[in-house]
């Protein structure tokens, strides 16, 4: 996948997405993290949710850091969709900022 991946040449949110996707699927936490940062498209709900996610499984310093901040950044729309808000809160929750997962 990965082979495949870097041999493309016009990648857009959705392969990017597929990619940080199999890393979480394969429990390649950091490597999600890492090629998520390398994102330079406007996310889309999925997106949100796969990194939510990412981080909820991660949940060191770095994945707090990465969350939080794309919680703060991301969209009003986005923010009413059920599996985002569902991602955001359970990762909030394995933070241990319940506080902010009730709003």
């Amino acid at each position: 996948a990965e082979r495949i991946f870097r041999s493309m040449k016009k990648k857009n949110i959705i392969t990017y997405g597929a990619m940080v996707k199999g890393y979480v699927g394969n429990e390649l936490f950091e490597k999600a993290l890492d090629l998520f940062e390398q994102i330079h498209f406007s996310l889309t709900n999925v997106t949100y949710t796969i990194v939510f996610n990412a981080c909820a499984k991660l949940c060191n310093d770095r994945a707090m850091k990465v969350g939080k901040k794309l919680l703060a950044e991301m969209p009003e729309n986005c923010r009413n969709d059920n599996t985002t808000s569902n991602s955001a809160i359970d990762m909030l929750m394995k933070f241990g900022d319940i506080e902010r997962a009730e709003r």
